[in-house]
């Protein structure tokens, strides 16, 4: 009587394949949540967290859940979860938390009897949202210190503006007429004082984060109006609030700058001392 010859247990090679799977299923939740955390669209990022939350349940990547035969729970997916929907939650660390547009109604309503008053006008520009504060009843000609009057009205913007976590950057800007008297020998000087008093008054007085501002001196060469007219004149001698509607990222640290001066070509030109 014969014997059957034993066969030998096959060896399955290929359990390296499950690792594998787990592998690139983690590895794609990481390029999924640093995607999610380089974009501000809290509407996709939503939409991206659902999907996700979907895809792990059906695999059964969540305990208690699903019937696939995903990898066991060990509480990394539940966590890669939770992150992607923190960030769909509401907007990153410095990221505004307003409306542009919300911003401008509510400064529009603090700021009536200015705007009526001619001392206070907003445009909206491909930077962001303007508030020109106008030398009349910001400034004395030819001063770069604060009215006592303008405190207040300085102060309800800095309100406004705090809520809404926007980058500010603050530009001085003056008319063509030279200047020259005991304080300052240019209108470089006094935009880029003006426009650092604005600075110092939101910080110190009003609570502004600093790390949310930046300063900039454009003395005569970015007007509003022609400089041909009195009232053209009087437009440009302003201290511009540029709220800034780009990623922080791209906007510079709080620091006082000032644009290179240009080559002056001598002319003759009326001249008075502020």
């Amino acid at each position: 009587m014969s014997r059957r010859k034993k066969h030998k247990e096959h060896v399955n090679h290929e359990r390296w394949l499950v690792s594998y799977a787990d592998f690139i299923t983690l590895l794609f939740a990481f390029f999924v949540v640093l995607y999610a955390t380089t974009h501000v669209d809290n509407k996709k990022v939503s939409q991206v967290s659902a999907a996700i939350q979907g895809g792990f349940q059906q695999m059964g990547a969540f305990s208690g859940t699903g019937s696939g035969t995903g990898a066991p729970d060990n509480g990394t997916m539940p966590k890669v979860a939770k992150l992607v929907n923190d960030l769909s939650k509401g907007p990153v660390h410095g990221e505004p938390r307003l409306p542009l547009s919300q911003v401008k109604k509510d400064l529009e309503k603090s700021l009536g009897d200015e705007i009526r008053k001619h001392q206070v006008e907003m445009r909206v520009v491909p930077d962001g949202l303007v508030v020109s504060l106008r030398e009349v009843g910001f400034f004395r000609t030819g001063e770069a210190q604060l009215l006592p009057e303008a405190e207040p009205v300085l102060a309800h913007i800095a309100k406004v503006l705090s809520e809404g976590g926007f980058q500010i950057r603050v530009e001085g800007h003056t008319d063509d007429i030279p200047i020259h008297n005991q304080h300052y020998d240019s209108n470089w000087e006094l935009s880029t004082a003006r426009a650092t008093e604005v600075v110092l008054m939101m910080v110190r007085k009003c609570g502004f984060e600093p790390d949310h501002l930046s300063v900039a001196g454009y003395a005569q060469y970015r007007p509003v109006e022609s400089n041909g007219t009195d009232e053209g004149r009087r437009r440009n001698r302003r201290v511009d609030l540029v709220i800034v509607s780009l990623p922080p990222a791209a906007e510079p640290q709080t620091q006082v700058a000032e644009a290179p001066r240009p080559h002056v070509v001598p002319a003759v030109a009326k001249s008075r001392s502020r």
